[in-house]
């Protein structure tokens, strides 16, 4: 028997033959990459946003801020007053010592203040006196022309304080000193014509307040006598 003669063209039919008797999912397999795997590969992917982180809050600056009053108040004679008076303003929480001493002096003009209106609400009839005996009093020219005076030492004490704040922001220390001695002097001299021409008759509510004006008058010296210290 003559040997078969394989041609290129019976190599061609035998390969079909064979591709046709492969299953689809053999040829799908080997057509590249699968849906699945293109997806995860080369899809958009979604990333959950990252979570805030809170901000870490700042060290609370008041315990610092505390601890200097009580420290500038134990140089006062006046201890509780001191530390009330300054810590009623809330600029206190961020005052150096030159701060408090002005809140120290601010304190005491609102005393001052509040003194004057005093006096003139009594001059003028439109404030009760505390006690009976002094209710009629107050209708007596003599005791309303003293009271008017007193309206007067009272605002002249504000002033003075204002000077010395305006003092202690020049870091004039010895002046801020004069001028709130000179503020706790002005209502004794109210108490002193009392004593002269009325005595008995000096209103409860003017001797409360000349009391507060110089206690609160001592604290404010007494801090701006550390400033003058630490700056010499």
């Amino acid at each position: 028997m003559a040997p078969m003669v394989v041609t290129m063209s019976d190599k061609a039919v035998v390969l079909l033959l064979l591709v046709a008797l492969l299953p689809l999912g053999a040829l799908g397999s080997r057509s590249g990459p699968s849906a699945h795997h293109g997806h995860a590969g080369h899809g958009p992917k979604h990333l959950s946003p990252p979570s805030a982180t809170p901000a870490t809050p700042a060290p609370a600056a008041a315990p610092a801020a505390a601890a200097l009053v009580r420290s500038t108040c134990n140089s006062t004679t006046y201890y509780d007053l001191c530390v009330s008076a300054l810590g009623a303003d809330p600029s206190s929480a961020t005052a150096d010592v030159r701060g408090l001493s002005s809140i120290a002096v601010s304190a005491a003009a609102t005393n001052a203040s509040g003194g004057a209106a005093t006096a003139a609400a009594l001059a003028n009839g439109t404030a009760a006196a505390s006690n009976a005996q002094a209710a009629p009093a107050t209708a007596d020219p003599a005791v309303q022309a003293l009271l008017r005076t007193c309206a007067a030492k009272y605002g002249q004490a504000r002033d003075a304080l204002s000077a010395a704040r305006e003092s202690i922001a020049a870091q004039d220390y010895d002046f801020a000193n004069v001028h709130v001695s000179a503020a706790a002097e002005y209502p004794q001299v109210c108490k002193a014509l009392f004593r002269r021409q009325r005595p008995g008759q000096y209103p409860a509510e003017l001797a409360a307040r000349e009391e507060a004006l110089r206690q609160l008058c001592s604290v404010a010296n007494d801090i701006i006598a550390l400033l003058a210290n630490s700056s010499s």
